[in-house]
C-alpha cells in the first residue's frame, strides 16, 4: 500500500507542476496585505483535502505508540528520505535564499552550502547509531546508559526549546507568507495554520506527517524544477548566459559572484557555519525520523535520498535567484511605483513569486503560493509531533510514570500535547506578529549545536561520558547560546534598543557549542564516583547494540 502511495503521490505532484517550493529561516520584517490570490486559495484547498483524505487513512492506522511516533518503522528509505527533505526545505528557504541571492549574490549560496554541509555528518557518523541506539526520541540514545530521569528531563527540556522557537519561526512565516501571497488576514493565516497543525498530528501521527510531508517535499520540488526550467528557456538554455545577464543587470556588477558581508568577519562565518552544521545534527524532528525505518541500512538510505533532495532544491534556489535579478530586477511592473531599483512589491522576499508571474502567469503563480503554505503546515506537524514526543515519551512514560504507562494512557497525553503545542503556537505567533524573527532561526540552530548535538554524539562515540558531565555540559550549553543571542546585535541593539551588543556577533555557536563539549568532558572525566565506573563499563553493550542493532527493538524499555 505504501509503495503505491508512493508513487501515486509523485506521479500527483509531477502532474501538477506540469499543470501549471535550519531547517529554513522566517521572513523577515514587517509585510503587507495584498489582494486575494484566488488562484492560491483554490489549489491550496485542494492540498488540504488530500491531505485531510491521507490523515483520515493514516488515523486508522495507527494503534500503538509506535505507529503514532515511527509509523510502525515500516516507511523505506526512498520514502523517509523524500520526507526528510520535506521536514527541512521550508516554504521561507525557497523565498529567503532567492532573495539572498537576489540581493547578495554570492553569499546567497554560501549560506545555502552552510545549511547543507551538516548532512554528511549525519549520513557517516549518525544514521545507523540512531536507528540501532533509539526508538522513539533522541533521549532514548542520549540516557542509554546514563541515568533516565535526570537525562531524560534534560533532554526533553532541549528538545521542547528547539521546537518551541522553531515553531514560532513558522508561524511567524506563515502569516507573513498569507498576507504576501494569498490576502488573508494575519492572525487568520497562524490559526489556520495551527489548527490543521493539530488535527494531522493529533489524528495521524507520524504516518499521516510523513506523507504530508512527503506530498510537500515532492510538489515543492517539482514546482521550483519547472519554474527553472521555464527560466532557463529564457536564456537559451545557457547557465553562462543566465549568469553573465545577472550581473550586468546588479548593482554590484563583477562583485555579485565575490564573497560579501557575510564573509567580512572571518569569526561571525565561523560561527554561522558550526551552527548550521552541527544544528542540523542535533534538531529534533529531524532525528526522530530515523526510527521510522526498519533498520539501519534503511536509515543510511534515507540520508543519502535526503541529501540529494535537498542539494537539488539548493542549487534550484541559486538558479532561480540569479535568474531574478535580470528579469525582475529590471522589470519596472514588480516595483512599487514603477521605480526599478526602489522597493519590490510585496516586499524583500518576493523575488521568486515575481519570477514566478513573470515566467509562469497567474496560474502557476497561484500554484507556488498554494505549494509554499502546504510546505509550512508539513514542517510545523514534525516539529509538533517533536515537541509532544518529548513531553509524553520523555517526560510522561519514562521520568513521571518510571516506565509504568500504558499505550493508551502515553498515545492520550501524546495527543493532548499535541493540543498544547498547537495552541501556544498560534498565541506566539500571534505575540510574536510584527517582529523580526531571524534571531529565532540563530538560537534554534545555537541551541541544537550547544544542548542536543553534544550529548547525543558524545554519548554514542565517547566512553567517559557521564551523567554528571553530559547535565552540566548541556545545561552549560543552553544558557550561554540562548544568553549570548540576547546580548548579540540583533536582539541586544535592534530590538531592544540598546547603543551597543555586549556580544559582539549574532551567531553565539562558536562559544556556546565549545563550552558545552569544554564542560562535557571536564566533568566527565574528573567524576570519580561509583555510577561514573558503571556507566562508563555499559559503553561496551552499547556499542555492540549501536553495530549491530541486536536488541534496537526493545531501545525504549532498558
Amino acid at each position: 500500500m505504501m509503495r503505491h502511495l508512493t508513487k501515486i503521490t509523485t506521479a500527483l505532484g509531477l502532474f501538477a507542476v506540469a499543470a501549471m517550493a535550519f531547517a529554513g529561516g522566517p521572513l523577515e520584517g514587517v509585510t503587507e496585505k495584498q489582494a486575494t490570490n484566488w488562484h492560491a486559495i483554490i489549489m491550496f484547498c485542494i492540498f488540504v483535502t488530500m491531505t485531510m483524505g491521507i490523515t483520515y487513512w493514516a488515523s486508522s492506522r495507527t494503534k500503538s505508540t509506535a505507529d503514532f511516533y515511527t509509523a510502525g518503522g515500516g516507511i523505506t528509505g526512498f520514502q523517509n528520505g523524500l520526507a526528510i527533505a520535506g521536514d527541512y526545505m521550508s516554504a521561507a528557504t525557497l523565498l529567503g535564499l532567492t532573495s539572498m541571492v537576489y540581493f547578495k549574490g554570492f553569499d546567497g549560496f554560501v549560506y545555502a552550502v552552510c545549511f547543507f554541509i551538516g548532512w554528511p555528518i549525519i549520513l557517516f557518523l549518525m544514521a545507523e547509531r540512531l536507528r540501532n541506539l533509539g526508538k522513539f526520541t533522541f533521549a532514548d540514545i542520549a540516557s542509554y546508559r546514563l541515568d533516565q530521569n535526570r537525562i531524560r528531563t534534560f533532554a526533553a527540556v532541549g528538545s521542547l526549546t528547539v521546537v518551541c522557537f522553531y515553531l514560532i519561526v513558522q508561524m511567524v512565516g506563515a502569516g507573513q507568507l498569507i498576507q504576501l501571497l494569498f490576502g488573508l488576514e494575519y492572525n487568520t493565516a497562524v490559526i489556520c495554520v495551527g489548527v490543521l497543525m493539530m488535527v494531522y498530528v493529533t489524528f495521524g501521527g507520524m504516518t499521516a506527517t510523513t506523507w504530508v510531508q512527503i506530498i510537500k517535499a515532492c510538489l515543492l520540488l517539482g514546482g521550483g524544477i519547472t519554474l527553472m526550467l521555464l527560466t532557463l528557456s529564457k536564456f537559451g538554455w545557457s547557465l553562462d548566459n543566465l549568469f553573465t545577464k545577472a550581473i550586468e543587470s546588479h548593482k554590484m556588477g563583477e562583485k555579485l559572484m565575490a564573497p560579501g558581508s557575510l564573509m567580512a568577519d572571518p569569526i561571525s562565518a565561523l560561527s554561522l557555519s558550526l551552527g548550521l552544521l552541527f544544528g542540523t545534527a542535533g534538531l529534533p524532528h529531524i532525528m526522530m525520523r530515523f526510527f521510522t525505518v526498519p533498520n539501519a541500512k534503511e536509515a543510511r538510505k534515507s540520508v543519502f535520498y535526503a541529501t540529494g533532495f535537498i542539494g537539488l532544491f539548493f542549487l534550484v534556489t541559486m538558479v532561480l535567484g540569479a535568474a531574478a535579478i535580470s528579469i525582475v530586477g529590471t522589470n519596472p511592473d514588480f516595483f512599487e511605483g514603477g521605480i526599478v531599483g526602489g522597493k519590490l512589491i510585496g516586499g524583500g522576499n518576493m523575488p521568486v513569486m515575481h519570477l514566478t508571474k513573470a515566467v509562469g502567469g497567474d496560474i502557476f503563480l497561484g500554484f507556488l503560493s498554494a505549494v509554499a503554505f502546504a510546505t509550512i503546515l508539513a514542517v510545523v506537524s514534525g516539529l509538533a509531533l517533536a515537541g509532544a514526543s518529548a513531553i509524553s515519551h520523555d517526560l510522561y512514560a519514562r521520568v513521571i510514570k518510571k516506565g509504568t504507562a500504558t499505550s493508551a494512557q502515553e498515545m492520550k497525553v501524546t495527543r493532548l500535547a499535541s493540543i498544547g503545542l498547537g495552541i501556544t503556537a498560534i498565541l506566539l505567533g500571534i505575540a510574536f506578529k510584527d517582529q523580526n524573527v531571524l534571531f529565532l532561526v540563530a538560537l534554534a540552530f545555537g541551541v541544537a549545536s550547544s544542548v542536543n548535538f553534544p550529548i547525543l554524539i558524545l554519548s554514542m562515540y565517547w566512553k567517559g561520558l557521564t551523567t554528571r558531565g553530559a547535565l552540566w555540559g548541556g545545561i552549560a550549553g543552553l544558557v550561554s547560546s540562548v544568553g549570548l543571542v540576547v546580548l548579540s546585535p540583533t536582539v541586544w541593539v535592534k530590538i531592544l534598543g540598546n547603543k551597543a551588543a555586549i556580544f559582539p556577533y549574532d551567531h553565539p555557536a562558536i562559544v556556546s557549542m565549545t563550552l558545552a563539549f569544554f564542560v562535557t568532558w571536564l566533568l566527565s572525566v574528573t567524576d570519580k564516583s561509583v555510577r561514573a565506573t558503571k556507566e562508563k563499563e555499559a559503553y561496551e553493550e552499547q556499542y555492540i547494540r549501536a553495530q549491530t542493532g541486536l536488541g534496537a527493538s526493545g531501545a525504549h524499555d532498558h
